[in-house]
């Protein structure tokens, strides 16, 4: 008899020759500090900070890579500090809480261009604008054909470079770097059930320096964002560094509020991250570079690395300075932490005096309102990704391999099968041409895409009244449940 089972192919998309995934799934904490750009100082908005637990104001390559250091990623070698803005929930009383991260933070290592090197030691790098408040380009983008192909325009590529991704995995996934503001709440309580998946992508091409004044002006993006012609000067190819961090907006459907960046970003268009290179050192990464090739993407593929569990990960915390103890940046609190103005745009953001910081000159803004074209915000209906027609810089490119059922933002579980009851299914090296495919699917599922293909195989099933003839039905009912997905 035949029968339908779910069966996961493996399927990169677009140019990309080989990457891997590095987990941090637990923070290193929660704090106003940001080494780069404010070296030394408070930071003017709070971060969530995963990696190396030799954070701080001052941190530097040798205090990431110190002997007695740590990490939250998995990958013992991989001291290095990932950072982005925390998301609150701001009431209409005035009232903020944090919203909750959910996996920690996925930090992709994809090889696009050519003659990738190793980010070396000191090499640091900002990706977004944080005083950033408009987006001033079509929704959605035009196709990647009509992309100017020199790539003079870093702030077109750089509005570009990042993404909220509504997640709902009873649903096809949205593609990466769809949509580049927010959604409207409305839009999020009815459609992103299992939370905002925030994407940013960073700079890979570089002019052979380690930092520059403001982060960012050492790199710059190719022409297509991931990859295709970069800028005259920058000959140097890093990794293209993805990062992604979900977060459970759908905790608050129905509240009357707003989501806000802590920067004091209602739109989303401020959003931007953070690299501090940690690796052990250059010549170990560019090592793994060179060898973890594996198109699975999974660092356990890479015999090169150190693996640690997700326990041992969640005891890596940094310091807490003294001065940002009584923060309290989860809240409840009045008020994003510490004092930060909410600020619409469509101007950029201004400068605003930061809570605990002395000495330093800034102009004084108050607390803008909402224009009135704020609920006029453009959003579409769902829209699912199809990696081989998207106009999007990523769509498609985070895969897995994995089976399934629909969880909860908080909570994943696995369909198992009977192997002596079922014959098994192709291998997922013949199943991608395989003329059997029933239909094609994406589901985003924690912080990967899968493609989930549907094949028709020949299942044979020794018919007996006994229990496991119960057991069968019960399959059938979960691969049928799966086969709609």
């Amino acid at each position: 008899m035949k029968s339908q089972a779910a069966f996961i192919a493996l399927t990169l998309v677009s140019s990309v020759t080989a990457f891997w995934r590095m987990p941090c799934r637990s923070q290193t904490g929660k704090a106003r500090i940001d080494p780069i750009i404010d070296p030394g100082e408070i930071s003017g908005h709070v971060h969530t900070i995963h990696g190396g637990g030799g954070f701080g104001f001052d941190a530097t390559y040798e205090t990431l890579t110190a002997q007695d250091s740590c990490t939250s990623c998995e990958v013992t070698q991989d001291h290095s500090a990932y950072w982005t803005p925390t998301l609150h929930f701001l009431y209409t009383n005035g009232t903020a809480v944090m919203v909750e991260q959910v996996g920690g933070m996925l930090a992709y290592y994809l090889y696009y261009l050519t003659n990738v090197t190793a980010f070396p030691k000191g090499f640091q790098m900002v990706a977004g604008n944080p005083n950033l408040r408009d987006f001033t380009g079509p929704f959605p983008d035009v196709q990647l054909s009509d992309w100017p192909t020199v790539p003079t325009d870093q702030f077109f590529l750089q509005q570009r470079a990042l993404g909220f991704n509504c997640l709902n995995y009873a649903k096809d996934p949205e593609p990466s770097l769809y949509r580049h503001v927010f959604p409207t709440q409305e839009y999020m309580d009815a459609n992103c059930l299992d939370g905002l998946r925030l994407e940013l992508a960073f700079p890979s091409c570089g002019n052979g320096d380690v930092t520059s004044p403001d982060g960012k002006s050492h790199v710059a993006y190719p022409s297509l964002v991931k990859e295709g012609n970069c800028p005259e000067g920058y000959d140097t190819h890093y990794p293209f560094m993805f990062f992604e961090t979900i977060w459970n907006t759908y905790a608050f459907a129905g509240d009357d509020g707003q989501f806000v960046l802590s920067m004091g970003d209602p739109t989303g268009c401020g959003y931007h991250g953070d690299f501090m290179m940690g690796w052990e050192s250059k010549e170990f990464l560019q090592q793994a570079l060179d060898t973890c090739t594996n198109e699975s993407g999974e660092i356990s593929d890479c015999d090169l690395f150190t693996i640690q569990s997700d326990a041992v990960g969640a005891e890596c915390t940094f310091d807490m300075p003294d001065v940002l103890a009584d923060d309290n940046v989860e809240g409840p609190r009045t008020g994003l932490p510490v004092g930060v103005p909410i600020q619409y745009g469509p101007d950029n953001a201004t400068a605003y005096a930061v809570a605990g910081r002395s000495g330093v000159a800034t102009s004084s803004v108050s607390e803008s309102s909402a224009p009135s074209t704020w609920s006029d915000r453009p959003t579409v209906s769902y829209t699912a990704a199809n990696p081989s027609v998207t106009s999007t810089a990523l769509g498609g490119i985070i895969v897995d391999v994995a089976t399934g059922h629909r969880t909860s933002v908080t909570s994943s579980s696995t369909l198992s099968t009977s192997s002596s009851s079922i014959t098994a299914a192709p291998s997922s090296d013949s199943a991608a041409d395989s003329p059997d495919i029933v239909t094609t699917s994406y589901i985003t599922q924690g912080n990967e895409v899968i493609e989930m293909a549907i094949v028709e195989v020949e299942v044979t099933v020794t018919a007996t009244p006994t229990a496991a003839a119960k057991h069968r039905r019960h399959l059938q009912k979960h691969l049928h449940h799966a086969g709609r997905r």
